[in-house]
């Protein structure tokens, strides 16, 4: 077997629901004004109890217990993530501490919104090269880092998680595409607590929160990106667009999908959609969707799933599996 396969599959997200009414009435929005601009009707968000590391834990378990392995059956742990517990040190070995497994390694990705796909591509080239089954999830607690003042943030972002197992096997990637345009690298961004403006006393509350500084522009740089990494992936794979049986956009804005589906040619049939009741997670959405999606309707041995994203950086990636 010179391929991977997809073994588990497991998400997680916290109790609590926030409904778009709830957060419409706190900034003065008029009501349903939220779910017609970004498709999403209520999203959840973690309670002051839960970790980041302790949601990870639940969705990897899930899947290892679907993929029916133990503590020491996985060689890798790689958490995407952009709300790590610390940050120093990595939130993965004690993700990967949490669930017993003893004899993996673990690091964290912090690749924004397309950070589950570079973790998946490295996942995949992990198992390809050495042959040990690695668990990759994408997890984030963005509730904590939005700021409450900012219609552009509070009205999206949400707390959830979603994990995969994959081991050897005679499927997996055919083609990836991995992309990213500097020129958009503050279209949303934390400003402080990096090393360029560490924390300080003086340092306001709100400059430790998410920003949006032009929406607009990182919704048209994120289409285009979603777009043409997807149709590369596709081509790399020898594969149409009508191969796919499932596309798992990231689920930034009901708009943003649709708009990238509209420009492979992709119905809406095969679309994956969580955002009406999830909301954005980042780099959880893939992950969280496959995982919802196959819960639904489970992943057939053969089926082509073409997943896409874009974020923060601007970073992208799509990858072309078979299942």
């Amino acid at each position: 077997m010179n391929g991977t396969r997809l073994l588990g599959l497991g998400h997680s997200a916290p109790a609590r629901i926030v409904t778009s009414a709830e957060i419409e009435a706190d900034l003065g929005l008029e009501p349903g004004w939220i779910e017609r601009r970004t498709g999403i009707r209520e999203r959840r968000w973690a309670g002051p109890q839960e970790t980041l590391s302790g949601m990870a834990a639940e969705a990897g378990a899930m899947a290892l217990r679907e993929a029916r392995l133990g503590g020491g059956d996985i060689g890798l742990t790689v958490l995407a993530t952009s709300t790590p517990d610390h940050l120093l040190p990595p939130s993965a070995p004690r993700v990967a501490q949490i669930l017993g497994l003893h004899r993996s390694g673990a690091v964290d990705m912090a690749g924004a919104c397309a950070g589950f796909l570079y973790a998946y591509v490295m996942a995949e080239s992990f198992v390809r090269t050495t042959g040990q089954n690695v668990l990759v999830i994408g997890a984030n607690l963005l509730s904590r880092r939005i700021n409450p003042a900012e219609r552009g943030s509070s009205v999206i972002f949400a707390d959830g998680a979603g994990a995969v197992v994959i081991g050897p096997g005679e499927g997996g990637a055919r083609g990836v595409s991995l992309a990213a345009d500097g020129t958009g690298y503050e279209l949303v961004h934390v400003p402080a607590g990096g090393s360029s403006r560490p924390f300080a006393p003086d340092l306001p509350i709100e400059d430790t929160r998410m920003t949006l500084t032009d929406g607009r522009a990182l919704f048209l740089g994120a289409v285009r990106l979603m777009s043409e990494c997807a149709e590369a992936a596709l081509i790399q794979a020898g594969m149409p667009a009508s191969a796919v049986d499932r596309f798992v956009p990231h689920q930034a804005n009901a708009r943003l999908m649709d708009a990238v589906a509209r420009n492979l040619g992709i119905a809406p049939a095969h679309v994956v959609n969580s955002i009406e009741t999830f909301g954005n997670s980042s780099a959880a959405t893939i992950p969280l969707s496959l995982s919802l999606s196959h819960q639904a309707r489970p992943l057939r041995e053969g089926e082509i799933v073409l997943m896409s994203a874009a974020g923060g950086g601007l970073t992208a990636g799509a990858c072309v599996l078979k299942v």
